[in-house]
């Protein structure tokens, strides 16, 4: 594997930032690009923000951390070219359309190393629609992370058809240096493994509302006063094995009947503009008890809490 030295990030939104702010903290140069002009100002300060929760986070951290001085490393470039001519590693970042995708590919492709691994931040597209008109595609992936990356563990990998098994490999035991959790999947699926659980639980949660059952400050409160701690601790299956006192196999005898009857209960919920009135309409209701918090920093400052107290319980 080559020594990963720079990192290039492309596509510089809420997402590449919050990479950028990763990249930097664990010692990287990072060259970022964006096809729009960016801010440099409210970039750099979004990234202070993030390189903050990080230090929060990092009980090993030396209290002499400055941001300014690991903001030294960063280069921001109005040139794709510019910006990936020297990197070692890719994250793209770029927006969810296909096309998009593939002539983007195609250029950072004829401009970068040979050697440089490429990861897509891609949320739901498949690898293999989009590296097949790119140079030496066999080193282009999957690393979908979960948003805020930069405090989030989770990366999602898979190669496309063309992706060499051994560049998963190697980007697997990078997001690790990075102290990421990379799951690696078997095979592509649209949506990946992570999105398509959420979308599982927002498309009934969509549906109970949109059938009147109960309100949007209903639902949220069902997931944060129950389920919702839970996860933050095991998942579905190890949550599954501690619903019966005899492990997995009893609780699904036990619960497996009344869950097949709710499942066939559900409404396949279908998006339009009606019920997405509705929808927000619901979710204006809801924020306007949170009208005096910042949303995005209480939820940041509540993740490093939880983070920390994974590692206190040594479940990471």
């Amino acid at each position: 594997m080559e020594v990963i030295k720079t990192v290039g990030v492309v596509g510089a939104g809420v997402i590449g930032a919050s990479w950028t702010a990763l990249f930097l903290y664990k010692g990287f140069k990072v060259n970022v690009y964006d096809p729009y002009p960016i801010d440099e100002a409210v970039f750099k300060k979004r990234i202070s923000a993030n390189l903050n929760d990080l230090l929060a986070l990092d009980q090993n951290a030396e209290h002499s951390y400055s941001p300014q001085d690991v903001l030294l490393h960063l280069e921001i470039f109005n040139h794709l070219k510019d910006a990936v001519s020297d990197v070692d590693f890719i994250q793209e970042n770029a927006p969810e359309r296909l096309d998009v995708k593939q002539q983007l590919y195609q250029e950072i492709t004829a401009y970068c190393p040979e050697h440089t691994i490429i990861a897509s931040s891609s949320s739901g597209l498949k690898v293999s629609d989009f590296q097949k008109e790119a140079l030496h595609p066999e080193r282009i992936l999957l690393g979908h992370p979960f948003n805020p990356p930069h405090l989030l563990p989770l990366v999602e990998i898979v190669g496309g058809n063309l992706t060499d098994p051994q560049i998963l490999k190697q980007a697997s035991e990078f997001y690790k240096q990075l102290g990421k959790n990379p799951i690696v999947l078997n095979k592509e699926v649209k949506g990946h493994v992570a999105n398509r659980l959420q979308a599982a639980l927002w498309r009934e949660a969509f549906s109970l509302v949109e059938q009147g059952v109960c309100s949007a400050e209903d639902v949220d409160g069902a997931i944060t006063s129950g389920p919702g701690l839970r996860w933050a601790l095991f998942g579905p299956y190890i949550n599954m094995q501690l619903a019966n006192q005899k492990g997995f196999k009893e609780a699904i005898h036990h619960l497996g009947p009344p869950m097949t009857e709710w499942w066939n209960d559900m409404h396949a919920f279908q998006h339009s503009d009606e019920t997405t009135e509705l929808l927000e309409a619901q979710t204006n209701q809801l924020l306007t008890q949170y009208k005096d918090i910042d949303l995005y920093e209480t939820r940041d400052k509540g993740l490093v809490d939880i983070l920390k107290l994974r590692q206190q319980l040594k479940l990471d």
